[in-house]
């Protein structure tokens, strides 16, 4: 059974650094996509980050780019997510997230606080 699970969240002084990963099991993890969503409270679920199976192509939300970086190591069944200049908007809890044909896999999310 697919099962993705966070780690790495935590508190951090705004302008301070986190990375995320995600470690997967449970299906060919090489072969498909990843993403990582947000939800801050009281918001909607939100697009982070994307990255390709190979991890050739990556897109981000235009509130992350050039603060955050998406990679992936296939060898490892893990996807990670560098931030850095944490602001205190990107306070949310962080998703991993896999789509295979039209099921949709989540892991249970890590806390990220950015506040001083």
């Amino acid at each position: 059974q697919v099962r993705l699970v966070e780690s790495g969240g935590g508190l951090v002084q705004p302008g301070g650094s986190l990375r995320l990963s995600c470690a997967a099991s449970g299906y060919i993890f090489s072969i498909y996509a990843m993403d990582w969503y947000r939800q801050a409270a009281g918001k909607q679920r939100e697009l982070v980050a994307y990255i390709s199976s190979g991890g050739g192509s990556t897109n981000y939300a235009d509130s992350v780019k050039g603060r955050f970086t998406i990679s992936r190591d296939n060898g490892k069944n893990t996807v990670f997510l560098q931030m850095n200049n944490l602001k205190p908007e990107d306070t949310a809890v962080y998703y991993c997230h896999l789509r295979i044909g039209s099921f949709e896999f989540w892991g249970q999310g890590t806390q990220v606080t950015v506040s001083s």
